[in-house]
């Protein structure tokens, strides 16, 4: 039954995709030679052209989505891995058809219609795939289309995979039990043992299951082979969940050199163009602030200059990517001998304050001038809160991972501070947020800080902002 659902599903999405693929054939030629917005030297093509190459169009179409893996259906598919699917399925489906009317000296076939045709398939194939996913994670969780899945094991960890499984129940994977040794049975299992490792493939034939999800920890690799050996002359997809979180610190990702798997525990996710899309952003959104806020910034440091001697700005060294130092600037908010007696963490009425400082660290208007360590390069406008050189070494004695923040630069603003917890509030709640930013980041993450950075300073009370 499953393998049938399956089956119709990439009928499916072959239906759509052709379709899509046919309507954005036409919509090219309608584009380019009847909008009127592009000039037509040899005169305008007759459609009966476009219609006699559609069954060539739709034949390379079958065979470049075939290629780059576009129905590969698997249940816990990311958006990521289908966007490049997709985006290498429409490329490599273009060059064939450019291939093709190069072959035959398809004089009105243009270069700009060709363009137009990649655009309009890739836009159209991701909206029509997106649509059915969507309709169909939503009947998979009123119960449609379920695919029945055994755990291996029954410690905390095969207990988290079956709480996951149940909470993204749009994969319509159904978790029927745990299977696992008598000498390693733990309590406090949600549901039922169906029986041990080598009656794995009982268990899969009785029940119809498609996933069995191995979740042992690391001392049991012994086991997890066993597993494996087990299930060699089943069809069944076998998951490995690695134990790995509290040891990473951040994220990891697998690579694969000369055919070995190799896991990286501890890689920066800003690399290559994320780097180069995160430093966009921060360019233009930088450049965009102090323009726009140079008035408001011009008033602040007059009125400092009036209110309390001392220089406007506070130049202060703190550690930022890769634990390098920089000199951070912030808006002066205390007399000008406050630090006589050295470092000191700022404390709730701290006497140290003048009173326009005050004001200015409750609305954050103290920190306007980092749009500037932004610009220069020094910070980000999303990231870790930067901490001095004297509290890191401090920190990183006593905290785990503390130092994994320093992977990104860091930032005005940041994912701890939207969620409350800046200032003198708890540190570990700090690291913990800022460490699953650097895990999960991506552009609309920024964005999304930025905006609840706005909404929190003016409809919210800000707590801990000594």
């Amino acid at each position: 039954m499953v393998r049938r659902v399956n089956q119709t599903l990439i009928a499916w999405f072959l239906l759509w995709d052709l379709v899509v693929t046919a309507s954005a054939w036409f919509a090219s030629y309608a584009v380019r030679f009847l909008s009127g917005a592009f000039s037509s030297p040899r005169g305008v093509p007759e459609p009966r052209l476009y219609l006699i190459a559609l069954p060539f169009v739709l034949l390379f179409a079958v065979l470049a989505f075939r290629l780059a893996g576009m129905y590969e259906a698997h249940r816990l598919r990311r958006f990521r891995e289908e966007l490049a699917a997709v985006g290498k399925g429409v490329a490599l489906m273009v060059l064939m058809v450019m291939a093709s009317s190069f072959a035959r000296q398809a004089q009105h076939e243009s270069r700009t219609a060709m363009a137009f045709f990649g655009v309009f398939a890739l836009v159209g194939v991701l909206a029509a795939r997106r649509a059915s996913w969507t309709a169909m994670r939503r009947l998979r969780a009123r119960g449609v289309n379920q695919s029945y899945a055994l755990v291996v094991g029954t410690g905390r960890l095969a207990r988290r995979t079956v709480r996951t499984l149940r909470v993204v129940n749009w994969s319509g994977i159904q978790p029927l039990g745990y299977v696992e040794d008598e000498g390693h049975r733990g309590g406090g299992a949600d549901l039922p043992v169906l029986g041990c490792i080598a009656d794995l493939p009982a268990l899969v034939e009785k029940h119809g299951v498609k996933q069995v999800f191995v979740a042992l920890p690391l001392n049991r690799y012994a086991d997890a082979r066993r597993v494996f050996a087990a299930l060699s002359q089943t069809v069944v997809d076998v998951q490995l969940i690695a134990d790995l979180p509290a040891m990473a610190g951040m994220t990891f990702a697998t690579t694969e050199i000369n055919g070995m798997t190799v896991i990286g525990l501890r890689e920066n996710p800003h690399y290559g163009l994320s780097m180069v899309v995160k430093r966009a952003m921060d360019m233009v959104l930088s450049t965009f602030a102090i323009v726009m806020l140079a008035p408001l910034m011009g008033a602040i440091a007059l009125a400092i200059k009036l209110t309390s001697p001392g220089p406007v700005l506070y130049r202060q060294e703190r550690c930022g990517l890769n634990g390098r130092s920089f000199m951070m600037l912030k808006f002066r908010t205390m007399s000008a001998d406050a630090e006589k007696g050295g470092p000191q963490m700022t404390t709730a009425n701290d006497p140290r304050r003048t009173r326009l400082g005050t004001f200015l660290r409750k609305t954050n208007l103290d920190e306007l001038p980092q749009f500037f360590n932004v610009f220069w390069g020094d910070m980000s406008i999303v990231g870790p809160r930067p901490e001095r050189p004297v509290f890191v070494r401090k920190f990183a004695k006593t905290i785990p991972n503390y130092n994994a923040r320093h992977a990104v630069k860091a930032g005005i603003t940041g994912w701890a501070q939207v969620n409350g917890w800046r200032g003198n509030s708890s540190l570990r709640k700090r690291i913990q947020f800022d460490l699953f930013y650097i895990c999960h980041w991506n552009p609309l993450f920024d964005l999304r800080i930025m905006f609840l950075t706005v909404w929190r300073m003016v409809f919210s009370k800000q707590k801990h902002a000594y």
